[in-house]
């Protein structure tokens, strides 16, 4: 008969191999083992360290009780120390050797205690600086270390073994090293003068960007001023039903409003400016009812237009005088009865503009964009400047003219015939210079006039 197996022991599981490979896998069953043979017990987590490296000691999990977790930090700590005993006697006898040859000037005991220290702390180090080295550079950049140290032991190795090597000793033999000394001296003057200059140079390129990031600055802030500005109009203007809604009080706040802040944009602010003020029909004059005052429609989605006795939301009046829009972009706009005398207006795009009775007294209108540009209404035969005493008739044009005297016009572009015979006609002889094509049998009014 066959013995009885023992009920209490189980049967032991099939083992597997160990190895390197197999190492995040393996899992020790303390549990499996026999519960009365502690000693073998005891020996097994030793044995598994040996097997694994120390880089996959941290993946080993053991059975307590049937649940696998991590071994403890404090056995991972006890396991490694008892490995590497032998090899810290074995250093610190080696550098005892080296010490006891330093003292009594051994020459060879001095060297094998000095061999044996360097390959052992080698052994202990090298682990931990190849990961500090891995951890510091990526792949790439490794290799490239290598072939860096590489390239230059090639080429010591290539000048030194090689003919080359020979023939550079005897060149630097036949030197005369005091004259590269002075050369060398002038090298490094002149060193310290590029470093100056760079030193310029860099300098230099901060303020720049400086100077324009505070350009951007100052951009972004005035855009969020001009913003303001456009949602305070509106909201003052315009009723809960957004029709407009306004009243003297009104009219004087957003003319305040717009002649501050004509005041502190720059040429591109202003245009904005214009353009939103015009397109919104704020600097047109509005027919209005006598007796309540507000603007009347036009039946046709609009407000009707009273050139002779309408009001305007916002008078512009001398808000502009001497201002500066040069390069703008200023097309549809309603400029008539502003006062721009002495204004920067060359290379602006005045397609449609209208400057009727606008006063453009010195005011430089060279490179500027003419075409379809209204300076007055009728013909330029009957068309006359406005009269600070005579009111404008907007159907022959008498007195709704603009005031040119001393305007420039030079290079202007797309000037009509009409226009051209007016400006000649009332503009003073600096003005008739400038005038595109000539006033050749144009007669002089103005001075007639005088």
């Amino acid at each position: 008969m066959s013995p009885m197996p023992d009920s209490n022991s189980s049967p032991r599981p099939p083992e597997r191999p160990l190895s390197s490979d197999a190492a995040p896998d393996l899992t020790v069953s303390l549990a499996s083992a026999a519960s009365n043979d502690e000693d073998e017990v005891a020996k097994l987590p030793r044995t598994v360290t040996r097997l694994a490296s120390p880089r996959e000691r941290g993946l080993i999990t053991v059975d307590r009780g049937n649940q696998y977790a991590p071994m403890r930090a404090e056995e991972l700590e006890a396991l490694p120390a008892g490995q590497q005993k032998p090899v810290l006697i074995a250093l610190a006898v080696a550098i005892a050797v080296t010490l006891v040859g330093l003292v009594f000037n051994l020459g060879w005991l001095g060297i094998v205690g000095s061999l044996v220290a360097l390959l052992l702390s080698v052994q202990v180090v090298w682990e931990d600086l190849y990961a500090v080295f891995r951890e510091m550079l990526s792949a790439r950049q490794q290799v490239l270390a290598i072939a860096l140290v590489g390239l230059s032991v090639g080429l010591v190795g290539l000048v030194r073994f090689s003919p080359l090597g020979t023939w550079m000793s005897a060149w630097a033999a036949q030197l005369d090293w005091d004259a590269v000394g002075a050369l060398g001296e002038v090298f490094g003057a002149i060193g310290q003068i590029l470093i100056a200059v760079i030193a310029v140079y860099v300098a230099w390129r901060q303020y720049v960007i400086s100077k324009d990031l505070t350009i951007q600055q100052n951009l972004i802030t005035q855009q969020q001023t001009i913003d303001s500005y456009f949602q305070g109009i509106s909201e003052l203007v315009l009723d809960s039903e957004g029709l407009l809604e306004d009243w003297p009080q009104e009219r004087a706040i957003a003319a305040g409003r717009t002649a501050a802040i004509l005041s502190s944009v720059d040429a591109g602010g202003k245009a904005k400016v214009i353009r939103f003020l015009s397109r919104s029909r704020l600097l047109t004059p509005l027919k209005r009812d006598r007796l309540l005052g507000r603007a009347i429609l036009d039946g046709a989605g609009g407000y009707e237009e009273d050139r002779t006795f309408g009001v305007r939301v916002i008078d512009l009046g001398v808000m502009l005088a001497g201002a500066n829009l040069a390069g703008t972009d200023l097309r549809w706009t309603d400029l008539s009865d502003a006062n721009l005398i002495r204004a920067n207006l060359s290379d602006c795009d005045l397609v449609k503009a209208n400057f009727s009775r606008t006063i453009l007294c010195e005011a430089s209108l060279a490179g500027a964009d003419l075409q379809s540009t209204r300076f007055f209404y009728g013909s330029a035969k009957t068309a006359t400047p406005r009269s600070r005493t005579h009111p404008p008739d907007y159907t022959t044009g008498a007195y709704t003219g603009a005031v040119i005297e001393d305007a420039d016009f030079t290079n202007a572009t797309r000037m009509s015939e009409e226009l051209r015979w007016y400006c000649c006609t009332w503009g003073s002889e600096k003005t008739r210079a400038t005038i595109p094509g000539g006033c050749e049998g144009i007669p002089n009014l103005l001075d007639a006039s005088r």
